[in-house]
């Protein structure tokens, strides 16, 4: 099973753009998170099963700071939720897909999180993600 899990928007100040999708979706995002592996503060938005991510660059040497010296702010991923993120790696390299990443790595959101390289997907940077699941008898 895929779906759709979020889109991830590249902002300059996440401040301004939690006010601008606060009054776009009529809410206020319900998580804001810090990946500093990333160099990326994110905030998040519920659009019914989906999301809205937002991200901000916390230095500019950060995949977000160069997207946004290169494209301007819009929407820099688009994620898919998969149930076993090993499974669809394996499945989307064989299909001729590029992986950025061999290993799936912690993300925003509790999540593993693989991006797929946009010139194997017409341009577009695909994210899949699968929820960790943490094991409450440890």
């Amino acid at each position: 099973m895929i779906r759709l899990e979020h889109i991830g928007i590249a902002v300059k100040d996440i401040a301004s753009g939690n006010a601008l999708f606060a009054k776009l979706l009529g809410e206020e995002h319900y998580k804001m998170e810090e990946v500093a592996s990333e160099g990326v503060n994110t905030s998040f938005f519920r659009i019914g099963e989906s999301k809205v991510e937002l991200l901000e660059a916390t230095n500019p040497d950060s995949p977000i700071a160069k997207f946004i010296e290169k494209r301007g702010e819009g929407i820099h991923h688009i994620a898919f939720e998969v149930a076993d993120i090993y499974a669809e790696m394996a499945r989307l390299q064989a299909e001729g897909f590029t992986l950025l990443n061999a290993e799936p790595k912690r993300g925003a959101d509790n999540k593993l999180v693989c991006f797929l390289h946009p010139k194997s997907a017409n341009g577009v940077l695909v994210e899949l993600c699968q929820s960790i699941i943490e094991d409450s008898s440890i």
